[in-house]
């Protein structure tokens, strides 16, 4: 491994560098994205006992906020039920803004190694074919051992270019999806949370569907 690295010259660093920090984001962030972690099943439940039983108060509040990213989402809709529907979901679009940028950290970065990883194994190609045509220039075609490095140096780094940056690639789609996934699963929960503090659907959290005479979803998109 060291001699190839060694042979492919000096773009061979940047590039072994961002196989590391790629491997890094992608282990972190399979870590950080899962489903128990980001929106534990039975919150929403918990939070409407809280509720049902009087016991929500500032301390239950803060514990809800620092149990989970979906946690915070709702504390920040139930420090405001008292509003009405349309300051709850405003509060609660608030609050998902900062949490869905937490979710989507250090995915742009890996983006970005996937998008770079193959230009420096194409600047690593153009380098070597430099090497190969001076050589040339210098020596003939005789020294068929300069020729060689040269061409060797320029097959390495962009193997090792598409080596990194098409798992990069890959996980950076995945991750991505994942971030939609969680997303779409915290924006159903709020959903239910506030139609049942609101009086407009039944306290059933064992997935039957809603009775709500209003039915539309409180949406955690930006903007909306």
């Amino acid at each position: 491994m060291w001699e190839l690295i060694k042979a492919g010259g000096w773009l061979m660093l940047p590039i072994v560098l961002s196989s590391v920090v790629a491997a890094a984001i992608v282990l972190e962030r399979l870590w950080t994205l899962r489903s128990n972690r980001v929106a534990p099943a039975n919150l929403v439940g918990q939070a409407w006992r809280w509720i049902k039983d009087g016991q929500l108060d500032a301390s239950r509040l803060k514990a809800l906020r620092a149990d989970s990213p979906l946690g915070e989402v709702l504390a920040a809709g139930l420090a405001n039920t008292h509003h009405g529907r349309e300051i709850m979901k405003e509060c609660i679009q608030e609050a998902a803004t900062k949490v869905i940028h937490g979710l989507e950290r250090y995915l742009s970065t890996l983006g970005t190694i996937a998008a770079v990883s193959p230009l420096l194994g194409l600047l690593g190609t153009v380098i070597g074919m430099i090497d190969v045509f001076t050589a040339v220039m210098m020596q003939g075609t005789g020294n068929t051992a300069v020729l060689a490095g040269g061409i060797s140096k320029a097959l390495i780094t962009t193997a090792a270019g598409l080596t990194v940056a098409i798992p990069a690639l890959f996980f950076h789609r995945f991750l991505s999806r994942r971030v939609d996934e969680l997303v779409v699963a915290m924006e159903q929960e709020a959903t239910k949370l506030v139609e049942v503090v609101q009086g407009q659907r039944e306290a059933d959290f064992n997935g039957s569907a809603p009775s709500a005479t209003d039915k539309r979803p409180v949406s955690l998109a930006k903007g909306n």
